[in-house]
């Protein structure tokens, strides 16, 4: 089968969304389909199955920056690709947002497979557009939402039924990772995998370290992601800011070792948060999680199974739930075994059936 697949934001810039498309198609591709993926970008993609529409612009939306494209020349360059291809099945990815996903499902032909991967309690924008998104959605054969409050939030705004697949992550890179990283402060290590945009709660982690440090003489920060919140080490004395490793926009292939060289993941995401990518690459590499109690990640992880959950925004609590796993090795081997297991059930070979079912079953349709 040939499969074009539509990413919405920058091919080159670091997101759960364009990891979720790049492994996807590695997978299609192993698995015998003919793979085209379509997305903006600021330099020619490296991989020889994706082709850049579009320079991207940073346009700010719900405590985020999404890097976008939406403009004529794109739309045509879109075209042509649709047009030489001639894919049987279009994927696109958040069709709802102006970019190159939308673009390609007002240019296609072919029936079109949609995967929402947002989640927010309301949209303003969303709802003003109605009449644009409505417009998409009748060209869409089949919808698709990575977590059931991704679905939530698709179905407040656009009524219609939605299919649940996760996202596929790949395990074997995170729990076979080789070697950690040397040269990281600290004996007893938190990492932290995101950008540093608000909606993250960087902040929040920035203030739980500072309790930790006046507590632990071992325990360091190592933060892979940049964004205007790196600010927030400002929080932190001279002495303390020593304990931290900002490694900056780290490649999403170098970051199983730094989960080797780990000992806990803590993401305190504020919200809007539909899966948690970051959090089944965590417990696939065997590493307890802290999370916050926010609807995408409950789905994800079960409270006192594979992690420990805490309110959002509540750097004592954050700092408690850390602590515990840090001071108490038990609690943390028995939330990191529970983890890997849990992990496999996101993995691409539980997940591309799904998908490659509803490529069928709208295919079969079209036909």
């Amino acid at each position: 089968m040939r499969v074009l697949l539509a990413c919405p934001y920058a091919w080159d810039a670091p997101g759960g969304v364009q990891v979720h498309v790049r492994q996807l198609a590695g997978v299609l591709l192993e698995r015998g389909h003919d793979v085209l993926v379509l997305a903006p970008g600021s330099r020619r993609a490296d991989e020889p199955f994706a082709r850049v529409v579009g320079r991207p612009v940073s346009v700010p939306y719900a405590g985020t920056v999404a890097p976008i494209c939406f403009s004529r020349r794109s739309f045509r360059r879109i075209r042509r690709f649709l047009r030489v291809f001639e894919p049987d099945v279009v994927h696109v990815h958040e069709p709802f947002a102006p970019s190159t996903s939308m673009l390609t499902a007002f240019a296609s032909a072919a029936p079109i497979v949609a995967t929402h991967h947002a989640h927010l309690a309301r949209s303003r924008l969303m709802e003003l557009a109605a009449p644009i998104l409505r417009s998409v959605q009748r060209r869409i054969a089949a919808r698709i939402a990575v977590s059931q409050a991704a679905a939530a939030f698709l179905w407040r705004a656009m009524p219609g039924e939605v299919e649940v697949i996760p996202n596929g992550v790949d395990l074997t890179r995170f729990a076979e990772p080789g070697p950690p990283v040397d040269g990281l402060p600290g004996q007893r290590r938190i990492l932290w995998v995101a950008r540093l945009d608000r909606q993250k709660g960087f902040p929040v982690m920035v203030r739980a370290f500072a309790r930790l440090a006046a507590e632990l003489d071992d325990v360091s920060l190592v933060v892979a992601g940049d964004g205007r919140d790196r600010e927030a080490l400002g929080l932190l004395s001279e002495d303390d800011r020593r304990r931290v490793a900002m490694l900056g926009t780290v490649r999403h292939e170098d970051l199983p070792s730094y989960h080797a060289a780990a000992h806990v993941f803590a993401s305190p995401a504020l919200g809007q948060e539909s899966f948690g990518i970051t959090l089944v690459e965590a417990m696939a590499a065997g590493l307890p999680v802290v999370a916050t109690d926010i609807p995408g990640y409950r789905e994800v992880v079960a409270e006192a199974v594979e992690g420990l959950l805490v309110p959002p925004g509540d750097p004592a609590e954050l700092a408690v739930a850390l602590r515990r796993i840090l001071i108490d090795p038990d609690l943390a081997s028995g939330l990191g075994a529970a983890g890997r297991r849990r992990a496999e059930g996101f993995s691409w070979d539980v997940v591309a059936p799904q998908l490659e079912a509803v490529y069928g079953r709208v295919a079969d349709g079209a036909r």
